[in-house]
């Protein structure tokens, strides 16, 4: 009889399949239709199609090459808004480039000049709705509100790719229920993909957590080391341009639009590597080198450009002086640059932070229109925003660094839509800075990959979100497979489908470790449980399988699942400190909600160290900060339900996994009972001899000294210190960590290395995100299965619980939905069965006559 708590559930809520397609992300139209008429007619087709698209959804991106015309489309959507809804719009620059803002709206749209401002009180001097602009930093540093205006957009948007920066973090809040918002660059995420949501957390699209849980695989070894899942890689491509523009030429939009006058010209780029003198190098202690080391890192890179600035100029110069009627735009990162520069070049005209902003933009326009000749400014001043194409076709870095997004953003001041010339750009770089050029080509590549994923999308779909859609619908059902052998059988399937279709009372033990709501995923179907948005929504697709599992479990039987609380980052929570999310406790309260009868809970301790390693919320030099926001580490636990059996007088189970006294005898039981073992012969170790065990085998010694000695934290962490001294305390994984005096409830001694994807990366394939120790299902299966019984478990991956169960002299039940997992599953299976049923020579013997 299926649950009755179970179907109430389903025939309240939804359907199952009702339930999968709320899964499906688009982003929302919040915004209002506008007629193409009543755009500014100095807009071009594909520049209204763009206005038009972003009005109607009220918060979007404008990722659009350089040239196309991003800034008069920022000002039409605040003009347009502010028109419909009254009130006033903020349009927010990078430094430098009011100029072209004012430019653009009085000159190409013929609307009034933009105001310039820098404070509240002189927003409230503006009367009516108008358009305003200011800086990042003034909305950063809080002298301006952006909750005052109906309408905002950020120019140059890519601050916001960051997620640990100031600005992001500050932004985040500040603009948080701005009905309309818009952001442009054209170089939105130009490191990784990861970066492209920070804008979808700006705009209220998703949450920057979820959409990184939903699209983005976790390396189970490093924290922070995300790769977008390729199975979801056009999921994440369909549901970015729900939201984001990327446009690369008019045509991109239509085929009706011509793309005259959108045509880059030549590019050349030249890298001019600069020898470095051998044996004048010297060490960290002083030593003389007869080689460099190449620059490695930033420390090391900042080292190597303070060191060859002299050289890196004279380069410069010399270029220069090959091409006496070319303008050139000097990109520098050092003041010590700019100075060698202007002593080389006295006729350099230049601008640094430190002046009056007036004679900043004063020197921008004169360069802009070919005023001056040579231009000596830092990416980070002019790098974002100026125009420079009309007079100038030459830049030249004075040197390079890792930060690809000004690169990139400074080669196109120049080289952009309506430049005539063939652009060259020259790169001077030391013989030892070759690994941070190689860093460079390869984010070049990637971005360019990147734009050209989302013009072809474009380009499929149009600007229509239900083609999408239904798209993506496809991605709901399974086609279902089922592999069954003597001793397994396996299914390629969602759990729940298959559960409902196992008879009642048919499994005498179910064993399986569960996913998370939302912090992995292990397939790019719909009914993936980890592809939920929220732990709200995994328990309620867990309401439509826990009742099914009940149902198949016979009566008096056991469902052991194993979990792990999540730990939920400050930068994610807004409370700045790692907290834990008790998801072990909810687990317990939604079996018994389902009718299971919790029964007990063992914890497995886990390696504090590499669990640092992998979340970094429990680190040393932090606690020495502040140890009051340091927590503890996160243990796995196995809950232990039960289903009630039919006779609860005595509640022994219909089917009782028995033993007989003759073969479990009473000393077996009493080491069972508190799984507790000691080797024989072996004597105790004394502390002091320790320090000198190798390393290899420190953490099983200390272990079974901790286990079989009174315990002194004193001792311990004398113990721990002396190691450390000695060079034998590792930084990757714990040596020293305490053993446990009753097993029965705290397993100490699991092997976090067996597990099957220690095959899958000798075989390198993809490791499953958060395996099941065998060491744990060898202990459940034998203390609550019997020989020859069914061991079923739902979320089977790559086939832990049904192998040991073969292995064990049982049979396995699975059900996996990822196709790969489940392929590789076969084959231990297949191998597992083959050593269990394989004929041996005394089988035949035995059949002889």
């Amino acid at each position: 009889m299926r649950s009755s708590f179970g179907h109430w559930q389903q025939e309240k809520k939804m359907n199952y399949i009702d339930f999968l397609r709320t899964k499906i992300v688009m982003a929302t139209d919040a915004g209002f239709e506008v007629d193409f008429d009543s755009l500014n007619k100095a807009l071009k087709p594909h520049q209204k199609d763009a206005v038009a698209w972003a009005l109607r959804g009220g918060k979007r991106a404008l990722f659009e090459s350089f040239g196309l015309g991003k800034t008069i489309q920022e000002i039409e959507f605040c003009y347009q808004v502010i028109k419909r809804e009254s009130g006033k719009a903020l349009i927010v620059l990078p430094l430098g480039v009011k100029q072209e803002f004012t430019h653009d709206a009085v000159e190409i749209l013929g609307y009034d000049k933009p105001r310039y401002v820098t404070c509240m009180s002189e927003i409230e001097e503006v009367e009516g709705s108008e358009i305003v602009l200011t800086n990042y930093e003034r909305v950063r540093d809080g002298d301006i509100d952006p909750k005052h205006f109906i309408a905002t957009s950020l120019d140059e948007a890519s601050v916001l790719r960051s997620f640990g920066s100031k600005t992001y973090q500050t932004f985040l809040d500040k603009f948080q229920g701005v009905p309309y918002k818009l952001v442009a660059t054209a170089t939105p995420a130009p490191n990784k993909y990861k970066e492209l949501i920070h804008y979808a957390g700006y705009l209220e699209i998703m949450d920057t957590g979820q959409a990184l849980t939903r699209f983005f695989q976790r390396d189970s070894t490093k924290a922070n080391n995300l790769t977008l899942y390729p199975a979801q890689e056009e999921e994440f491509w369909l549901w970015m341009s729900s939201w984001a523009l990327f446009v690369s030429k008019p045509s991109d939009l239509s085929p009706d639009y011509s793309d005259e006058g959108y045509e880059l010209p030549p590019l050349e780029v030249n890298w001019h590597e600069i020898p470095i003198e051998y044996g004048k190098a010297e060490d960290k202690d002083g030593q003389m080198c007869l080689f460099t080391d190449g620059a490695a890192g930033l420390k090391e890179a900042a080292g190597v450009k303070k060191d060859s600035i002299e050289e890196r100029c004279r380069k410069a110069k010399e270029i220069i002086d090959s091409a006496p009627d070319d303008h050139f735009v000097l990109w520098h990162d050092r003041n010590a640059e700019r100075d060698e520069l202007k002593r080389l070049m006295p006729d350099v005209v230049d601008i640094d932070g430190s002046m009056e902003y007036d004679l900043r933009e004063q020197r921008v326009l004169d360069f802009s229109y070919g005023k001056t000749r040579l231009f000596a400014t830092k990416k980070s001043i002019s790098g974002s925003g100026c125009n420079f194409q009309r007079y100038c076709h030459r830049e030249i870095f004075v040197g390079i660094d890792y930060e690809f997004n000004d690169f990139i953003q400074a080669i196109h001041r120049c080289y952009r839509f309506l430049q005539t010339e063939k652009v060259v750009i020259d790169i001077i770089y030391m013989e030892n800075e070759s690994g941070i050029k190689d860093v460079l080509l390869r984010k070049w590549k990637e971005h360019d990959h990147m734009v050209a994923k989302m013009i072809e999308i474009v380009k499929t779909y149009g600007l229509n979100n239900a083609s999408r859609f239904k798209r993506l619908e496809r991605k709901m059902g399974v086609e279902t497979v089922k592999v069954e052998g003597q001793l397994y059988t396996a299914v390629n399937d969602d759990c729940v489908e298959e559960t409902k279709r196992m008879p009642d009372n048919s499994v005498d033990l179910i064993h399986t470790s569960i996913p998370f709501g939302n912090h992995y995923e292990y397939s790019a179907n719909y009914a993936d449980f980890g592809h939920n948005r929220n732990d709200n929504d995994f328990f309620k697709q867990m309401d439509f399988l826990t009742p099914e599992l009940l149902r198949v479990l016979k009566p008096g039987r056991v469902a052991a699942v194993h979990v792990k609380d999540r730990v939920l980052f400050g930068n994610a929570t807004g409370t700045g400190m790692p907290t834990i999310e008790p998801f072990h406790a909810d687990c317990i309260s939604h079996y018994m909600r389902h009718g299971f009868q919790y029964f007990g809970m063992i914890t497995v301790v886990t390696d504090v160290v590499r669990e640092n390693n992998q979340t970094y919320r429990l680190g040393w030099t932090e606690q020495c900060k502040d140890g009051s926001k340091m927590g503890v580490g996160c243990p796995e636990y196995v809950l232990l339900f039960r289903k009630l059996p039919s006779d609860t007088s005595t509640a022994y189970a219909d089917t009782p996994v028995t033993k007989s006294k003759d073969e479990y005898t009473r000393a077996q039981w009493q080491i069972d009972a508190h799984a507790y073992w000691r080797s024989s012969g072996d004597r105790l170790i004394r502390k002091e001899e320790l320090a000198d065990i190798s390393v290899d085998n420190l953490q099983a010694v200390y272990r079974k000294y901790s286990r079989e000695t009174v315990y002194s934290y004193e001792d311990h962490v004398k113990l721990a210190k002396e190691l450390d001294e000695k060079g034998k305390l590792p930084a990757i994984f714990m040596v020293v960590a305490p053993g446990s005096w009753n097993q029965s409830e705290v397993w100490d001694d699991i092997n976090r290395m067996k597990t099957l994807n220690t095959n899958q990366t000798r075989r390198r394939k993809q490791m499953h995100v958060c395996p099941l120790q065998i060491d744990i299902v060898e202990r459940i299966i034998n203390r609550y299965s019997n020989p020859g019984e069914l061991v079923y478990d739902p979320f089977g991956g790559l086939g832990t619980v049904p192998m040991v169960a073969i292995q064990m002299g049982r049979k396995g039940y699975m059900t996996e939905l990822n196709p790969d997992y489940f392929r590789d599953a076969l084959g231990y299976l297949e191998s597992a069965e083959a050593d269990q049923t394989a004929p041996t020579l005394f089988d035949f013997i035995g059949e002889v006559k």
